[in-house]
């Protein structure tokens, strides 16, 4: 059910209804309802692969709770008689039984989504192999479907499930509230991943009606409607004709089409979390910010600290810090340092986990070798700028332009300009395309398709482009605002008749201007296929 339809407007106009209607304390069981009548409207069958991934970590975490109570305990009642020996070793007893509680679910819970995303892949790839050796055997595809946001609700449940082994947070006794936490449907299709330990604290709470809360939420909300009709879907009509056929479309093209989908990538996401958050807003619970003005910054390490940010953090708290602090990665340090120098050898494992980090990003984005080279040139990037580190400091420290505000602007360009680049991976076939069509843009001098009318044959025209250019302006400038405090505060401390005539002539555009009728076709946002 796309965020944008009716159906989904319509759903979303009776749940709350209802959901302020009924007694508090039931108030989570109808958002639990709902959540799995949305998921059973996408496909039924969904529905036995979110139980499934529910039940083992609620399990898994039910017991490994238990454990740590139990050691709490034993270890309390038994301080005064027992050795330091004895304690070391009971801990290393209860570490192993957690364990084992803690592998089963990780081996179902990934499990089920290394079969369902990445069987097919591999097939792919054993063909390949295959053929390549001159065996002309051939391993069928299955028919295995991809449930819907699984990358997603597996890693919000994963993160449960550790938080509890850690001892971070403690397991929630209820199954059907975990069910909630897990399958709470604004967030099931694009994020952002959420830890149990900050959603839990307005999921479960009651909430009675609160005019500025719901006020806020349906401002996110029709501020995600703008960036996702009147930008995104606007720039996919002629996106699509440009990825169509790639192969026509070279030279000038290819920088048009990374500039375009670098838009329409922003627009379409952070459109569908403004969504997201608006909707969860307007029922009184919080959910974690997922963007953080991206395209403003300096470098693409900021980049990535500013894009995903729920991604980004949990890939830092729950692969690469346990990565570096593993007794693996510790040996190796220590042999690196001894062979290599303490100067080179201390990168190496943290190059090697960087490395991990971002080769599981991009396959986690999507089964095909595009994604993994898409995660391993921004590894690349970003290790090459920290080895420049040191090359950067001695030419700031010899000319002094890096607070001017030209030199600035040069490096947002140009870390716009990289990841647009980066980005091709996303679009283009595969990846050898993707490497040809980079080099056209130095071998094909068609520049003058840009300013000769060319982009005018592709599905929009002359006022498509001004409404389009206009849309992308005023986000920029909303996001520039947003420095000094969130906007809708600031537009909140104005005269009513001022901020009545912001909102409803948002309104009245997304209305107007928004992607619908002929030769226009609400489009599914991009991350639902992650």
């Amino acid at each position: 059910m796309l965020f944008t339809s009716y159906e989904f407007i319509g759903f979303i106009l009776v749940l709350f209804a209802l959901y302020y209607l009924i007694p508090t304390r039931h108030q989570w069981k109808l958002l639990l309802l709902f959540s799995y009548i949305f998921y059973f409207l996408a496909n039924p069958a969904y529905l036995f692969f979110i139980a499934a991934t529910t039940a083992v970590v609620y399990t898994a975490a039910f017991f490994i709770a238990k454990i740590n109570l139990q050691q709490k305990e034993y270890l309390h009642e038994n301080k005064d008689i027992l050795s330091s020996d004895e304690k070391r070793d009971f801990r290393a007893g209860v570490k192993k039984k957690k364990q084992k509680w803690l592998f089963f679910a990780l081996f179902i819970s990934l499990g089920i989504l290394a079969v369902t995303k990445y069987t097919n892949f591999t097939i792919v790839n054993i063909n390949a192999i295959l053929r390549t050796s001159g065996n002309e055997n051939q391993l069928a595809l299955l028919g295995i479907i991809i449930p819907l946001g699984i990358s997603f609700y597996t890693f919000q449940a994963v993160s449960y499930l550790l938080d509890v082994y850690r001892g971070t947070v403690e397991a929630e006794r209820n199954p059907f509230r975990f069910a909630l936490f897990v399958s709470f449907f604004p967030q099931l299709i694009q994020g952002p991943i959420s830890r149990f330990a900050d959603l839990s604290k307005t999921l479960f709470a009651p909430q009675v009606f609160d005019w500025h809360k719901v006020s806020f939420g349906l401002q996110r909300i029709l501020w995600g409607f703008f960036k996702k009709l009147v930008i995104a879907d606007r720039i996919l009509v002629i996106f699509n004709v440009l990825i169509a056929d790639s192969e026509k479309y070279s030279g000038a093209y290819v920088l048009v089409t990374m500039l375009l989908y670098a838009a329409l990538l922003y627009a379409d996401f952070t459109g569908g979390i403004d969504i997201t958050i608006g909707i969860a807003q307007t029922l009184g619970i919080k959910v974690a910010e997922n963007f953080h003005r991206p395209y403003f910054s300096k470098s693409v390490k900021e980049y990535w600290r500013r894009w995903h940010m729920s991604m980004g953090t949990w890939f830092a708290d729950y692969l690469f810090y346990p990565l570096t602090a593993s007794k693996p990665f510790l040996r190796l340090s220590k042999w690196s340092r001894k062979r290599l120098g303490r100067r080179v050898g201390k990168r190496v494992p943290i190059y090697l986990a960087t490395f991990i980090v971002w080769f599981t990003t991009g396959l986690w984005h999507g089964a095909s070798w595009n994604f993994i080279v898409w995660g391993l040139a921004n590894w690349f990037v970003i290790i090459v700028s920290q080895e420049f580190e040191p090359f950067y400091e001695y030419f700031h420290r010899h000319w002094k332009i890096k607070e001017q505000v030209l030199f600035k602007v040069f490096q947002v360009v140009r870390t716009v300009l990289i990841m647009s680049l980066i980005r091709s991976f996303d679009f283009y076939r595969d990846v050898p395309l993707t490497f040809r069509m980079w080099g056209t843009m130095f071998t094909e001098g068609n520049w003058r398709v840009i300013s000769d009318g060319s982009l005018l044959e592709m599905g929009l025209d002359g006022a498509d482009f001004v409404v389009l250019l206009i849309a992308i302006i005023i986000v920029t400038l909303a996001s520039l605002r947003q420095r000094k405090a969130p906007l809708r505060e600031q537009i909140a401390a104005l005269p009513y008749w001022f901020r009545f005539g912001i909102w409803y002539g948002l309104f009245l555009i997304v209305l107007i201007f928004g992607a619908y009728g002929v030769g226009y076709d609400a489009a599914q946002f991009i991350y639902n296929q992650f």
